[in-house]
């Protein structure tokens, strides 16, 4: 009986010790293959006359991504300007008022811009402030200076913050608080977003990488590095003490 306990529990970790290594490796492979493929049909979109494989005797993989690198590139210089922002209002607008489309396009806009957007740009710092209550602290961003009115209603220095949630910072609640009570941090505003995106896990200056491998290459560096400079102040504390030896004589 306990011969067959062992053996299942020893079959079910070599299945997940293999599953560990395989589900990430399989995804990782289908999603690159998949987005190579969903770009290469890009080049359907291209008259015949225009397309590179009329001319070649072979197809050449990754056209498909150099087409759809240009396709965002000029997306882009559409939307930066004046009537390419308008179109843009106005398609979203459609967009908004269809019940299935509308929810999507939303979480998948708002996880874009949380990525790729230039909303960090808006805020002047990082900082910590107490919030719901005391003695718990949440991440905020100055946005600057209170309203007037407001500091004048509530007789004293207020400063305007925004304190986002995770993993969506492009959502949260906006406070005017004093002064002294924010906690500034050294941080930058953009660490502080990887922060909040990762939910903590991508901590601002850790570099330890997460694969074991990798952490030995970096363990083993680090090591180096710090016998090296052990070794360089052996040195210069032996060439003070010659020095010193040298003045007394």
């Amino acid at each position: 009986m306990n011969f067959l306990k062992t053996l299942k529990d020893r079959v079910r970790s070599y299945f997940f010790a293999g599953l560990l290594i395989i589900l990430p490796l399989g995804i990782t492979f289908y999603v690159i293959t998949a987005m190579l493929r969903v770009m290469d049909h890009v080049l359907d979109i291209v008259p015949s006359p225009l397309h590179p494989q009329t001319y070649l005797p072979f197809r050449v993989p990754g056209l498909g991504l150099i087409l759809s690198l240009l396709v965002v590139i000029l997306t882009g210089i559409v939307v930066k300007n004046y009537m390419g922002r308008r179109v843009v209002d106005f398609g979203e607008y459609l967009l908004s008022k269809i019940p299935l489309v509308r929810p999507i396009y939303g979480a998948v806009k708002q996880i874009a811009q949380a990525m790729f957007g230039e909303t960090q740009v808006a805020f002047k710092r990082a900082i910590l402030v107490k919030f719901p209550r005391e003695d718990l602290y949440s991440l905020a961003f100055v946005t600057g200076p209170a309203v007037e009115e407001v500091e004048d209603k509530a007789a004293r220095k207020l400063i305007s913050i925004f304190v986002p949630t995770t993993p969506n910072p492009t959502s949260g609640f906006y406070l005017m608080v004093p002064e002294e009570e924010i906690i500034p941090l050294d941080m930058s505003v953009e660490d502080a977003f990887k922060l909040l995106i990762s939910v903590g896990i991508a901590a601002p200056g850790n570099q330890q990488p997460n694969m074991p491998f990798a952490r030995k290459l970096a363990d083993g560096r680090l090591l180096q590095a710090t016998e090296a400079g052990a070794g360089d102040k052996r040195r210069e504390r032996g060439a003070a003490r010659g020095k010193g030896e040298t003045g007394l004589s």
